[in-house]
């Protein structure tokens, strides 16, 4: 497994590198936002953990240009917690979001929880195709098309999409949701699900109505 650590700090990236070789993970730093965009250009990584507030590019553009090519999972590191820095990160498609200063080996854990995801998601060889109204979503390409026009979502909208619509009509609780689509219990929280809801929601457009909140319990998918 390949990471890349993008952050203009080198005690930082030599930290995080540290430890992750320490894990078994081979390891490639990037000093700023435009290293790290022509470092994904030539190379292939399993996950990437990136600084905001970075020279040259920050860190929610460099994941824009590395989006155009790549659906690696990305770890967003910042020095702010505030919410709409994480909203924006989810927009443009960061997989996690982990605040500083942070436990390294917390973030190894949340390393091998999406790497882990993103294997198994990867080996399954899923030939479906779900439609309903104007709203088609063809698990193996992972397109989802509405009103026959292609949508582009972040990586976790589409795998929470298509968590909720093999498990349509079934109440969901928040704590299942977290557990299956990011793959691990202790690090998620409501804030993070009820986030990625409302962008999903916003992603359907009319078929959001398919997304029911049930209340005290989580979400229902019905169509």
């Amino acid at each position: 497994m390949k990471i890349l650590v993008v952050d203009d700090e080198m005690k930082i990236r030599s930290i995080i590198r540290k430890y992750a070789e320490f894990e078994g993970y081979e390891v490639d730093e990037a000093c700023d936002g435009m290293d790290a965009v022509s470092k994904c250009r030539i190379n292939k990584y399993d996950i990437i953990i990136m600084d905001i507030m970075m020279p040259e590019l920050d860190g929610f553009s460099a994941c824009r240009e590395i989006r155009k090519t790549t659906d690696v999972p990305v770890i967003m590191l910042s020095a702010r917690g505030e919410e709409y820095d994480k909203i924006h990160g989810f927009e443009v498609g960061v997989d996690d979001y982990v605040v500083k200063p942070f436990s390294p080996k917390e973030l190894m854990m949340r390393i091998s929880a999406i790497v882990n995801r993103a294997n198994n998601a990867s080996q399954k060889n899923e030939k479906e195709l779900f439609e309903a109204e104007g709203l088609s979503v063809d698990f193996t390409a992972r397109i989802v098309t509405i009103d026959g026009k292609r949508t582009d979502m972040s990586p976790k909208e589409y795998e929470l999409l298509f968590y909720m619509i093999r498990n349509r009509n079934i109440a969901l609780s928040r704590e299942k949701l977290i557990s299956n689509v990011w793959g691990y219990d202790f690090y998620g929280d409501d804030r993070t699900l009820d986030t990625h809801i409302k962008l999903l929601r916003k992603s359907l457009g009319a078929y959001s109505k398919f997304i029911v909140t049930v209340r005290g319990v989580g979400y229902r998918f019905e169509a």
